[in-house]
């Protein structure tokens, strides 16, 4: 039987859903016409005015926005509300140009700590559970946002942060974790971890919560056997609020989005194009009941695809499937576009761990794809000849998933570094 946080809004009917978004978006369009200087020009510049959108079937008359508007109003330049009416900001990781801030009043924070509090009932999260919460805190909204979600559902809180495995296995044995929250990659390096200890038998996990960074399908298998748990699916944008902004349930056949707060739609990246449901392209979102930073048409940059197919769990909310790369930092090799997430299938299919690094280069003009992977304990070896054979192998099957040449190193085990935070898969040398 489903679990619900707020049932009355998870299984809404679809009318009634509509209903919410028509209100709250022309709502929160006037909002931001009135408060928000930087986008009241980019309306008028489009020929858009509050009285054009009555509804979700106006949406498309609205700019878009994106990472680059982000940056150039940074910092208080979309801010909606008074800095005196804010309680919190929070920014994202990135590494170039301005920071991302977004800014949250108290109402705001509450409405988001809902949305990682239905996240954790779809994982079977009670208040009689212990949710160990090793996403970063601080400035990084995974901690913030999953820590609160699982106040609001009565769960004992461990606020551990990323990093100090030791003491994230002490307190997950000592106290009894049920619910792990992380990146997966971090998962996976505490599967190992566990392993490597004998703790199998101490630790009493039954969910796992996991996003911020791409996993495949083969990947939460293996943490799945690994942990002996369910792994779910979150997915979030520090500029959207942060996890939360949709979820797996127990289907595990995509994430219900909290159409209650955001609506999402599939545009042709290169257009700009609204396309129908179903179609694979950009996901686009619009916060409807956001205060401080409310963000219309705002551009993920994420490919995915969205479905309406009634779900078993009895959620009404349109699920989007797993990210399936990015329109902006996928890689281009060879005039090829090369997902990360195509190289790990065919790692863990061919019996590899996740622990694996991509490096692009250009030599004599001409790109080179190097996929350095770590081999298993089991299948280690330092005979030259039979490496040589496992790398022909891995070259071949990386063949016929890109379409091109990856050279393919294979390397002792523990060799690459594991990361506690977010991984680093990819090393671009053309960009440095």
């Amino acid at each position: 039987m489903a679990n619900y946080y707020q049932p009355e809004i998870e299984t809404a009917s679809r009318e009634q859903i509509l209903a919410w978004q028509n209100e709250r978006l022309v709502k929160q369009v006037k909002h931001v016409w009135e408060n928000v200087p930087y986008y009241r020009k980019k309306m008028e510049e489009k020929g858009v005015c509050p009285d054009d959108i009555t509804g979700v079937k106006d949406l498309h008359k609205l700019p878009f926005l994106t990472k680059d508007d982000l940056r150039e109003a940074y910092p208080y330049g979309l801010l909606a509300k008074p800095v005196s009416d804010c309680v919190r900001i929070q920014s994202t990781s990135g590494t170039t140009g301005r920071r991302v801030v977004a800014f949250y009043t108290q109402h705001d924070i509450d409405l988001w700590e809902d949305c990682c509090a239905r996240a954790i009932v779809a994982a079977g999260g009670t208040k009689d559970d212990v949710c160990h919460v090793s996403y970063g805190y601080g400035l990084f909204t995974g901690g913030p946002g999953l820590n609160g979600g699982s106040h609001k559902v009565g769960c004992l809180t461990l606020p551990m942060s990323s990093g100090n495995t030791d003491r994230q296995l002490q307190f997950m044995t000592d106290l009894g974790s049920t619910i792990l929250c992380c990146t997966p990659s971090y998962a996976a390096y505490l599967a190992e971890s566990i392993h490597e200890r004998g703790l199998q038998d101490q630790i009493k996990l039954k969910a796992g919560i996991f996003g911020a960074e791409a996993w495949s399908e083969e990947m939460r298998r293996d943490i799945e056997k690994n942990l002996n748990i369910k792994a779910y699916d979150i997915y979030g944008l520090t500029e959207t609020s942060g996890p939360g902004v949709s979820f797996e349930c127990e289907e595990q056949t995509g994430m219900h989005i909290n159409e209650d707060h955001f609506i999402a739609e599939i545009i042709d990246p290169k257009t700009g194009e609204v396309l129908p449901e179903g179609e694979k392209g950009e996901l686009v979102f619009t916060s409807i009941t956001k205060e401080a930073f409310p963000l219309l048409r705002y551009r993920t940059r994420d490919i995915c695809v969205l479905s309406r197919k009634p779900c078993s769990c009895g959620r009404t909310h349109v699920k989007m499937s797993k990210p399936m790369g990015r329109s902006d930092d996928m890689l281009i090799v060879k005039g090829v576009n090369v997902f990360p997430s195509q190289i790990e299938t065919v790692l863990l299919e061919q019996g590899y761990p996740a622990n694996y690094q991509i490096i692009v280069d250009r030599v004599n003009n001409s790109d080179t794809l190097e996929v350095m992977v770590e081999m298993t304990p089991e299948n280690f070896s330092d005979t030259l000849g039979k490496i040589t054979e496992m790398e022909k192998q891995l070259v071949a099957a990386l063949k016929t998933m890109l379409g091109i040449y990856a050279k393919v190193k294979l390397v002792a085990p523990k060799t690459i570094a594991r990361s506690e935070g977010k991984a680093v898969r990819i090393i671009d040398k053309r960009k440095i």
